[in-house]
């Protein structure tokens, strides 16, 4: 494994520190966790995104129900 250092500012570090999985969780496995998390092993098909367009189109010319017409 290669070690790099990086300079963050204190206020960064403390967040850093906050989103831990656990007390001993090290930087190197949260920054990786993180960083694993953004990663989309599966996009969007072109099916999902059309009915995604739709729906914003449905939004748009406000083709919606509110939640009480959906209870009723």
């Amino acid at each position: 494994m290669e070690n790099t250092t990086i300079r963050i500012r204190k206020t960064l570090k403390r967040k850093l520190e906050r989103l831990k999985a656990y007390p001993n969780e090290t930087m190197n496995q949260l920054i990786e966790r993180l960083a694993d998390s953004r990663i989309d092993y599966e996009p969007l098909s072109a099916d999902e995104i059309k009915d995604i367009e739709k729906g914003l189109a449905d939004i748009k010319a406000g083709r919606v129900y509110t939640t009480k017409q959906l209870r009723e």
